[in-house]
């Protein structure tokens, strides 16, 4: 990539949300805006690889990404990690006068609910241990829980999206005192579920994230962030992958923007409830320096796509890596032994999904990482955004993005790209 990559000249609007690419996409012009990180591709693997990034390239085509990262790690061994794009200068609402800057291997994104992953695999860590209990009500752990008829919701209920608050409930928070643990245990205790716990599945998009931040604090008096940095991260030297990040290092991640058409009321007002507000208030929310250096176990973790996959190899590989043991094989399988069914969910949009105890899993008609990939597990991130590990084919792969385009006529390209990496690495 060069030290400034292009941005074609703007002759006139746009579609909403789009970006700007040049009428004839040229070869010159794709591998101008690529960066080509870590790769070693064996002889078998290269051609998949190739193929792999062609449906990348297709994808960055549609004008609705910004930038894009990919990271594929085979048996181990990186066969391919490349991103493409801008991660700044090139958003629908950037400044014309603003140099674009490249998105390269190495910037982080905030990659949103993919953060549940690695939760998840905080809360596995600790069980395995005997420092957390499934079975243990949360109102044990975070005294008045149990008001409004919340008393017999489990921590596994919580783990696996059945502990009756898929949405926010009573008085809206005050996200300025998101970090305040008093304040979010109260505000937690007086949510009213919507229906009794253990009874349903249903997607708990924004409440989960709070829910195990402090049922974590409250069993081991320690932040999910600090174990998760020294019992994974530090140990194999990652630099991101956590939870928010320092406070020197919010002008490094890449800022997310809202593109493609604009939703509709209904849609808009569909995904507020889930979410906690609209697509532009959401990705607005995210990009501020408060969201990025909290602790948001739900939706702020901020990463590469090399280091999602990195962090998918460990669970690919029965929970060791690199030397370091983190998990032990029999945790990684019980904890995506599935636990609910191929339906669709209505606080995902109704996609049908597949669930471990807290792992999205994949299947063979339709699933979060594609067709044919029924060994998968991992999660998703606003959007097109995914983490997955997939024994059947030693593949761990992560995908970033940096645009929020929601419903649009190209959004299959993405899909496509998920088909690709399964039809191109064979399963074993």
């Amino acid at each position: 990539m060069t030290a400034t990559p292009p941005r074609p000249d703007r002759t006139g609007p746009l579609p909403p949300g789009r970006i700007h690419l040049p009428d004839s996409l040229r070869r010159d012009y794709l591998d101008a805006v690529t960066d080509v990180g870590d790769e070693d591709p064996s002889a078998a693997d290269a051609q998949a690889a190739h193929r792999v990034w062609a449906a990348a390239e297709h994808w960055y085509q549609a004008g609705t990404q910004p930038g894009i990262g990919i990271c594929i790690r085979r048996r181990g061994v990186p066969v391919l990690d490349r991103t493409i794009g801008h991660a700044r200068g090139n958003g629908p609402d950037d400044d014309p006068g603003i140099a674009p800057a490249p998105l390269l291997t190495s910037t982080p994104v905030c990659v949103f609910s993919a953060a549940k992953a690695l939760a998840v695999t905080v809360a596995h860590l600790l069980i395995e241990r005997g420092r957390l209990d499934p079975a243990q009500p949360v109102a044990d752990l975070l005294p008045g829980y149990g008001r409004h008829g919340k008393g017999r919701t489990t921590v596994d209920h919580v783990l696996t999206h059945r502990a009756g608050v898929p949405v926010i409930t009573g008085p809206r928070p005050d996200l300025r005192r998101s970090e305040d643990s008093t304040y979010t245990r109260e505000m937690l205790a007086g949510l009213w579920p919507v229906y009794p716990p253990g009874t349903l599945h249903m997607y708990h998009a924004l409440t989960w994230g709070p829910l195990m931040r402090e049922i974590v604090a409250a069993a081991t008096g320690r932040s999910i962030r600090d174990i998760l940095a020294e019992q994974i991260l530090d140990p194999l030297g990652f630099r991101w992958t956590n939870f928010g990040v320092a406070e020197q290092d919010v002008s490094l991640v890449a800022p997310s923007y809202v593109t493609g058409p604009p939703p509709s009321g209904a849609m808009d007002a569909a995904f507020a409830k889930v979410v906690g507000g609209g697509m532009s208030a959401v990705v607005s929310t995210a990009n501020t320096p408060g969201f990025l250096t909290g602790v948001v176990p739900s939706s702020n973790a901020v990463s590469t796509a090399a280091e999602l996959a990195r962090f998918a190899d460990l669970l690919q590989r029965g929970g060791e890596l690199d030397g370091v043991r983190a998990l032990a094989p029999s945790t990684i399988a019980a904890a995506t032994r599935q636990r609910r069914r191929l339906r669709p969910d209505i606080a995902t949009g109704g996609a049908p999904i597949r669930w471990g105890t807290g792992y999205m899993l994949g299947s063979q008609r339709h699933g979060p990482f594609g067709r044919g990939a029924p060994d998968a597990f991992g999660h998703t991130g606003l959007t097109q955004i995914a983490v997955w590990a997939d024994p059947s084919r030693e593949l761990a792969v992560g995908i970033v993005s940096t645009g929020k385009p929601g419903p649009h006529p190209e959004a299959g390209r993405y899909d496509r790209l998920l088909d690709t990496v399964n039809d191109a690495f064979a399963r074993g």
